[in-house]
């Protein structure tokens, strides 16, 4: 599904010098690259600030523990995601409330969200999925109007653009009150072991995630707020910032393969390629919107676990991504939900499949991969 021997090998020239100076200086802990992969990512998303610390789900946790979220608040977010974004709502005690998402950008659905606020919920979790902005512009107008935070869940679009009404363009992660990314290796900006980081454009939010980050800590062995242990390492951001001047060329690689794939599968019947939310077909040269963490297909009639079993006969990686919504999941069950309510995911999770998608992906794989597909589709 990922290349990251063949991405090292084009970029071990710049990666180990930093790995080695950081092991040379021994500062392993919040050492100068933490510090410096910091505000290069800062410049590079034009946010205010970046908190870097342990990983995409920490990353999460952190940022509600920032906005003071107490036990019982309702939280809403997708019920086609992964799990962590649920996670970190039932361990701070707080309420998850699933919603249905939309059937073509897979993104949280705009009705659904106004239909489960309550006089409970404080919170709403859009996640770009797969790569692709949630309608921000409409979840930023309910928020406003019912006084709820926002917090992007923006562990698979680091890079991609938001498009708002008017033209104007912003980075994924820092349009809500505050963003959450992950640096797992697989990502689009993935470190070599676990990462994550928190965006904001609020300085008074910043200050107390700062300080939940370490312990507590604004001055050593004074604890001011509750806090975690939760830090990026230096070789992590070293390798990060090494990998950060080439992440556009790295969603762009992956745009290309996409529109490789969309033009291979475009006039197979039951095979329903990726959108993108600008209303392009696919990939238009200019597109900035999509950033393509994962390729996922709609297989529709033809049964996709039969597909899955044939392409990992023929030895190529596929992924579903997700095989069981939240809501049916043992650990997050709740009598509250009405299956009706989300029709939608119930759908998805029989129909999507992911295809290897990363930047050393060329002609002829792509060529074999969709080849097999047809095939099989085609009888």
């Amino acid at each position: 599904m990922v290349d990251l021997k063949g991405q090292y090998n084009d970029i071990k020239n710049v990666v180990n010098p930093a790995i080695q100076e950081v092991i040379e200086t021994t500062t392993f802990i919040n050492g100068p690259k933490v510090h410096q992969f910091q505000k290069n990512l800062e410049q590079y998303l034009s946010v205010k600030h970046v908190i870097p610390c342990a990983n995409g789900t920490d990353a999460l946790q952190i940022a509600m523990m920032g906005l003071g979220l107490k036990p019982g608040d309702e939280v809403i977010t997708a019920d086609f995601t992964f799990a962590a974004t649920v996670e970190v709502i039932a361990l701070l005690q707080l309420t998850p409330v699933l919603v249905d998402v939309n059937e073509d950008d897979f993104n949280i659905n705009i009705e659904a969200v106004k239909k489960a606020i309550t006089s409970k919920t404080k919170a709403i979790v859009p996640v770009h999925l797969f790569g692709q902005c949630a309608n921000m512009e409409a979840i930023m107008e309910i928020a406003k109007e019912h006084n709820l935070f926002v917090i992007e869940d923006n562990a698979q679009a680091i890079g991609a653009n938001y498009t708002y009404k008017n033209g104007r363009k912003v980075k994924a992660g820092t349009i809500g009150n505050v963003g959450a990314t992950s640096f797992f290796p697989s990502k689009n900006l993935g470190c070599y072991g676990d990462g994550g980081a928190i965006f904001t454009n609020d300085d008074d939010l910043a200050h107390i995630i700062r300080g939940i980050v370490n312990h507590g800590m604004y001055e050593r062995y004074h604890h001011d707020v509750v806090g975690v242990n939760s830090r990026l390492d230096s070789i992590q951001a070293a390798v990060l910032d090494a990998k950060l001047p080439l992440l556009d060329g790295y969603n762009n690689a992956r745009r290309n393969a996409a529109k490789k794939y969309n033009e291979a599968f475009k006039n197979i019947e039951n095979i329903v390629t990726p959108i993108t939310v600008n209303g392009c077909d696919g990939i238009c040269d200019t597109c900035d919107c999509h950033v393509f963490h994962q390729y996922t297909l709609k297989i529709k009639v033809t049964n996709r676990d039969a597909l899955v079993k044939h392409l990992n006969e023929n030895d190529i990686p596929c992924g579903v991504y997700y095989p069981i919504p939240l809501h049916k999941q043992k650990a997050y069950l709740d009598n509250r939900y009405n299956e009706a309510d989300f029709a939608v995911t119930n759908q998805l999770v029989k129909e999507v499949i992911s295809l290897p998608m990363h930047t050393e992906l060329d002609d002829e794989q792509i060529q074999f991969i969709t080849s097999t597909i047809i095939k099989f589709i085609n009888g």
